[in-house]
């Protein structure tokens, strides 16, 4: 019991100061794990820790989080990406064997063992890429579907790997092999073909089938016991179970899960599985990077760094080249291309296990195998670096992550819609049903399809690219609304406008305040906070739901509205984005005295409107109306 809460409190506190730190640097939270890993790694040693089955305890956070990815897909999206699935994802992992082998059989190695080393670095991080994209917020970027697609593939590909390597095996090492390594498929191996066929298929159809008949059921029985814990507790039971019945029938945990997420992506308890399994998903995949820094072995290294380097970097060249490639055949293109092959040019988890696997069936010399686990743990503490590149290098010279070329504009507008999303798109409707004309401009590849499909005219393209916004019309054009869902972008879209076209009137989204402040000083005519107005109407239904009669309640809103819109043109003058708000005085000074005047205000009215809720509802008299209405 001592030592493993003493093996818990190092990798707790290792991760507990090293991801802060590299997120501060700007390095992400992966690098941070995987530092975190190496710098315990000694410590570990001197503990007897065997990291290679804590890896593959931690390895279940993988297969919770293609469960939690599964979960945000609903099946008729997945049908939408079976081209690339199975085009740029098969393409991918072809020929990436195919290269690699070559690479293997120009150093010495025999045709089998080259073909194995084929597919087992043809796989790429699942781990590293779908956490890293979601932090940075690209997993729905036409690049970040592109690599997706490509690692839903290749987790699919494990399943015929392993069917093909053992037969790869060679007579010579068969002497020295240990027994199977990968577990669980005694069973499923003493069957025909034709039987584990349908065991296969009746594994999936239990799958598809409980996820959508079972779960609403035994999710209702639970909640009759109204405890929280329950709940986790049954949303980890369906996880194992599914990656259970994965194993038990010779398929990957992780493939089986994302299935079933994919079932429950409708289901009214999506939301109460994210939560539950998304804690638990995290710290397994921060232990499973861990062990990852943990498990490089720096002997081996010294004694082969240019041996072994050569390898990694000659393996992410390889990747990288065809990644980039296929990228165009798929018309992936700007940035998007530079993120789907930069974010896939390491070697995956997967590669640990396939390589116990080739060393088990005696396919691969322990020796080779041994460089190669040092190749994948190399490429996966580099891949942080790659999308540090993107962040800084190829961000920069693209005004925006594209999926392909900016549509032709053929009809000008009176009003530029930038962005066509949830906030976009409702501006877009009322002004259309006004009978405004208007030029839709969005980069979402996905989107627009969408809309085009119910006859809803917009163009792909970034406004924030002045050549783009000319085609639009910008120089005849009445307004500008922004609803582009970036922060910084909004804000220099707005400067941009603001100085090149002062005649143009900007209507533009603000995400908290302190933007309005930013917007304001930008030169934006109109500046809506993105939750306000729904916000308020909230509060006015608190306030009825507490005895307050309707009119009240909506008079008190307006009163709190009115005061907001005072106090925002009050003080956006003094604010400062250079200066820290506990150091700007002056402002500070400000929101308090406005503030305070706000509640001694509506405090005052408070008599008169509770007399009067209690009496029941009367006209409003002009009295009861705010001046400033």
């Amino acid at each position: 019991m001592g030592s493993f809460l003493l093996l818990a409190f190092v990798f707790l506190i290792a991760g507990v100061i090293a991801v802060p730190i590299a997120s501060k640097l700007g390095l992400g939270s992966v690098l941070g794990y995987l530092i975190a890993g190496i710098v315990i790694s000694p410590l570990l040693v001197t503990l007897q820790v065997d990291v290679v089955s804590l890896q593959h305890f931690a390895e279940f956070g993988v297969v919770m989080m293609l469960f939690l990815v599964g979960l945000e897909l609903e099946p008729r999206l997945l049908w939408q990406m079976k081209a690339r699935l199975l085009g740029l994802g098969g393409l991918q992992v072809l020929v990436t064997t195919a290269l690699v082998m070559g690479a293997a059989l120009a150093i010495g190695q025999v045709w089998s063992v080259a073909l194995a080393t084929g597919l087992v670095l043809a796989l790429s991080s699942t781990a590293i890429v779908l956490q890293t994209l979601n932090e940075k917020g690209l997993l729905k970027c036409d690049g970040g579907q592109g690599a997706f697609s490509i690692l839903l593939f290749q987790d699919i590909a494990v399943i015929p790997m392993l069917a093909l390597i053992p037969l790869l095996a060679l007579p010579e090492l068969s002497d020295v092999a240990v027994g199977d390594d990968h577990g669980g498929h005694g069973f499923i191996e003493t069957l025909a073909g034709w039987q584990r066929t349908v065991l296969t298929l009746a594994a999936i159809a239990a799958v598809i089938i409980g996820g959508s008949y079972l779960t609403r059921p035994v999710f209702r029985f639970i909640a009759v016991a109204k405890l929280r814990e329950l709940f986790v507790a049954t949303a980890l039971l369906m996880v194992i179970g599914i990656a259970l019945l994965m194993s038990f029938v010779g398929l990957s945990p992780a493939l089986g899960t994302f299935l079933a997420g994919v079932v429950l992506a409708n289901s009214e308890y999506r939301h109460e599985l994210e939560s539950d399994i998304e804690p638990f998903k995290g710290l397994l995949l921060g232990l499973f990077f861990m062990t990852v820094g943990a498990g490089i072995n720096f002997a081996l290294l010294f004694d082969n760094v240019g041996f072994i380097v050569g390898l990694t970097v000659g393996l992410m060249l390889i990747k990288f080249t065809v990644v980039w490639v296929l990228g165009g055949f798929f018309k992936v293109t700007g940035a998007n291309r530079w993120l789907m092959a930069l974010s896939l040019a390491q070697a995956g988890e997967f590669g640990f296990v396939l390589l116990s696997f080739t060393v088990a069936n005696a396919v691969i010399p322990q020796a080779f195998a041994d460089q190669l686990l040092l190749v994948v743990a190399l490429s996966m503490l580099l891949t942080p670096l790659l999308f540090i590149v993107y962040d800084r290098v190829i961000v920069p010279r693209s005004a925006v992550v594209q999926s392909r070329e900016a549509d032709t504009i053929d009809t000008p507008g009176t009003v530029i819609v930038a962005g066509h999303g949830r906030f976009g798109g409702i501006i877009n409707r009322l002004l259309l049903g006004a009978g405004v004309s208007t030029v839709v401009l969005d980069h979402s590849s996905a989107q627009l399809e969408l809309l085009r499909t119910f006859d809803v005219k917009v163009f792909f393209g970034d406004a924030t690219r002045p050549d783009l916004l000319h085609a639009a019309g910008i120089e005849s054009a009445a307004m500008l609304v922004i609803a582009i869902d970036d922060r910084e972008q909004t804000t220099g879209l707005v400067q941009y406008v603001h100085h090149n076209f002062p005649h143009i009137h900007i209507v533009t989204r603000a995400f908290d305040r302190t933007h309005v402040y930013e917007l304001y000083a930008a030169g934006a005519n109109d500046i809506i906070r993105e939750y306000f107005d729904s916000a308020v109407r909230a509060g006015r239904s608190a306030l009825e739901g507490l005895g307050y009669h309707p009119y009240d309640a909506e008079l008190k809103a307006q009163e709190f509205v009115e005061h907001d819109k005072y106090m925002l043109r009050t003080v956006a003058p003094l604010y400062r984005a250079d200066v820290p708000l506990s150091e700007n005085t002056e402002y500070v000074d400000k929101v308090k005295e406005l503030g305070a005047i706000q509640r001694q205000r509506m405090l005052g009215r408070q008599g008169s409107m509770s007399s009067r809720s209690a009496r029941g509802w009367v006209p409003p008299t002009q009295k009861d109306v705010p001046k400033n209405q």
